[in-house]
């Protein structure tokens, strides 16, 4: 999953990238309100972690600004501001969740999860496909298919949880390759179709379904 990171410490975020990459997100840092509107722009993020004392521009304005344009991406303030009334403003102006600085990142990343959980509609911490034969944990990163363990990469894991975050429904090729890299990493032309290839062949191939000129799916 993709998240945009709008964070202008540069120790802060520095340490925040750090721990949603080991948690398996693919991570944009950017540290001011202009380069958060462009970035927002030009990506389809999963998920935006926005402080709100930015450069240029104050991200209760940015959030506000986004809302208002009819921008639903889920967002979640990270901010010392810890005046109950300050909380109340970020929630009203269309953040899904609001954590005080300085935070658990551990409890952070819980937070982005359950974050993407309400607005997939999942109450479950659980994935799942194929009537429960396939369940994957993000937060343990743990595949079993009929309860048998599946060893996958990173990279095939956040290929597959991309699937099983929308189970029936065809994902383009470039909306995968979009959720699963951040800006200024490599990326082959054929790099997703050898991801999925390797999930077809550790899963069996009829349990990824390739839908001709439309993308590939997996059956809840």
């Amino acid at each position: 999953m993709r998240v945009l990171l709008v964070e202008d410490d540069a120790m802060v975020g520095a340490a925040v990238r750090q721990g949603l990459l080991l948690a398996g997100f693919a991570v944009d840092w950017v540290r001011d309100g202009v380069q958060a509107d462009a970035a927002l722009a030009s990506v389809d993020y999963d998920a935006v972690l926005l402080d709100l004392g930015l450069p240029q521009r104050d991200g209760m304005s940015i959030l506000a600004a986004w809302r208002e344009q009819g921008q639903h991406v889920p967002v979640l303030i990270a901010s010392a501001r810890d005046a109950v009334a300050d909380r109340i403003a970020g929630l009203e102006a269309g953040a899904d969740d609001y954590v005080l600085k300085p935070f658990d990142l551990d409890e952070l990343v819980a937070r982005l999860r359950a974050v993407l959980r309400r607005r997939g509609g999942q109450a479950k911490a659980l994935l799942y496909a194929w009537g429960g034969q396939l369940v994957m944990d993000p937060a343990r990163h743990e595949v079993t298919l009929s309860g048998a363990p599946v060893g996958l990469s990173a990279r095939e894991f956040a290929v597959l949880e991309v699937l099983m975050r929308r189970p029936g429904e065809a994902i383009a090729r470039t909306r995968i390759e979009e959720s699963v890299y951040a800006w200024g990493e490599e990326v082959g032309s054929n790099a997703v179709e050898v991801h999925l290839h390797n999930l077809r062949r550790k899963l069996g191939i009829e349990r990824i379904v390739n839908v001709r000129g439309v993308g590939y799916k997996v059956d809840a």
